[in-house]
C-alpha cells in the first residue's frame, strides 16, 4: 500500500508558494538585510529550487517530445528574462550590472534539459566536440539565478533518478559548493541559508509518482513565474522607484 500522499501538483503548489514568499521577501527587505524575519522567509524559499529540479528530471523522463520540451523551456526562459530583470531592477542587457543574477532560473532549467538530451542522443559529432559544447553550456548558466549549480544539480539528479537519497546527496554536494562561493564572494548570510534546501527531502519522500487530476497545472508554473515577477516589478517601482532590489 502506497502511503505517500503528495502528487506532483501538490509539490509544485508548495514550490510556487515558497517561491512567492521568497521573492516578495526581496521586495519587502531589499538588498538582503540581516533580519530574522527576512532570513526565515528566504529559508522557506529554499524549498522551491529542489522541487523544480526534481520535476525537471521527471518532466524530461516522461515527456513525449524532448524537442518540444526544450523549445518550451527556451521560450519561457526568454520571456522570464525580461520579467526577472523588471522585477528586481536589473538591466536586461546581461553583464551591464555585474556577473551575478543576470537572468532567471528558467535559463539553467532550459540548459539542463538541453544537456541531458545531448548526453542521451547519438549525434554525428566528435565526442570531444560534444563534451566541449556541454562544458560551454554549463558555464553559460553561471550568471543566472542559482548559476550553473542548478544545471549540475539537475543532471546529477537525473542520473540518480529513482533513488531519492542519492539524488539528495548529489544535490547537496552542488548546493554546498554554491553556498561556499556565495558566503565568500557574494553575501555571507545568503550563503549560510542555501543548505536549507535539504528541508525538501521529507516532502519529496511523500511523492507518490502521480500527476494529480488537474492537468491544467502543467502550464501553471510557466505562466505564474513571469506573471508574479511582473507584479513584483510594478510594486518595486511604486514603493521605491526604479532601483534594484538584489545585492
Amino acid at each position: 500500500m502506497n502511503n505517500r500522499r503528495l502528487n506532483s501538483n501538490h509539490l509544485k503548489m508548495i514550490a510556487i508558494t515558497a517561491m512567492t514568499i521568497d521573492h516578495f521577501s526581496d521586495l519587502i527587505y531589499p538588498q538582503f538585510p540581516v533580519n530574522p524575519v527576512n532570513i526565515f522567509l528566504h529559508i522557506i524559499g529554499r524549498l522551491t529550487a529542489p522541487v523544480m529540479w526534481f520535476f525537471i528530471c521527471e518532466g524530461y523522463y516522461y515527456t513525449r517530445s524532448v524537442k518540444k520540451y526544450i523549445l518550451r523551456l527556451f521560450l519561457f526562459a526568454f520571456i522570464s528574462h525580461f520579467a526577472y530583470c523588471f522585477a528586481f531592477g536589473i538591466n536586461v542587457i546581461p553583464f551591464s550590472t555585474g556577473i551575478f543574477n543576470q537572468t532567471s532560473v528558467m535559463y539553467p532549467l532550459f540548459i539542463a534539459v538541453l544537456i541531458m538530451w545531448l548526453q542521451d542522443t547519438e549525434l554525428k559529432m566528435n565526442k570531444i566536440v560534444k563534451h566541449i559544447i556541454i562544458f560551454v553550456l554549463v558555464w553559460s548558466a553561471f550568471p543566472a539565478d542559482w548559476s550553473c549549480i542548478a544545471v549540475l544539480a539537475i543532471t546529477g539528479m537525473y542520473k540518480n533518478r529513482g533513488n531519492l537519497k542519492k539524488q539528495m546527496i548529489n544535490m547537496m554536494i552542488w548546493v554546498i559548493l554554491y553556498a561556499a562561493v556565495s558566503f565568500f564572494f557574494v553575501n555571507k548570510v545568503y550563503g549560510m541559508i542555501q543548505p536549507f534546501v535539504i528541508l525538501v527531502y521529507p516532502l519529496l519522500k511523500q511523492y507518490n509518482g502521480e500527476r494529480g487530476k488537474a492537468k491544467w497545472t502543467k502550464w501553471l508554473f510557466y505562466i505564474y513565474y513571469p506573471a508574479h515577477l511582473v507584479i513584483i516589478g510594478i510594486l518595486r517601482i511604486a514603493l521605491y522607484g526604479d532601483v534594484p532590489l538584489l545585492f
